[in-house]
């Protein structure tokens, strides 16, 4: 059995200090780091069917303009033919949200909408 890289001992052997992940944005890189996700983390469910996130309890509709569903159809298409990894675009939406919603900070957040969006009371 194949064991992990120790990357602690890794670095105190260069004289570095490990600070945590670092994430891929874009680009080829990118593309690389979504497939390996991908792999990591998607799992046929016991009863057989579609390889998902054993972690994806919620089910929820999302609205999307047609081109949106378009890039993500094609997107998971390419997907599928270089990194040989089954996923549907509806995954790869979720999958997509996951990791940008981890990147944006709170300070962003704050600033995604004007002052006076955040005064107005909700619809009913």
């Amino acid at each position: 059995m194949r064991r992990g890289l120790d990357k602690d001992k890794i670095a105190r052997a260069l004289g570095a200090e490990r600070r945590g992940k670092v994430r891929a944005t874009g680009g080829y890189w990118g593309a690389l780091q979504l497939v390996a996700d991908i792999e990591a983390r998607f799992r046929v469910p016991p009863g057989g069917g579609r390889a998902t996130d054993p972690h994806w309890t919620e089910r929820r509709l999302v609205p999307l303009a047609p081109r949106t569903l378009a890039r993500l159809e094609e997107l998971a298409a390419r997907i599928r033919e270089q990194g040989q990894v089954a996923i549907e675009p509806m995954q790869l939406a979720a999958l997509l949200l996951e990791r940008t919603t981890e990147q944006v900070s709170d300070a962003e957040a704050d600033t995604l909408f004007p002052p006076t969006a955040a005064r107005r009371s909700p619809r009913r």
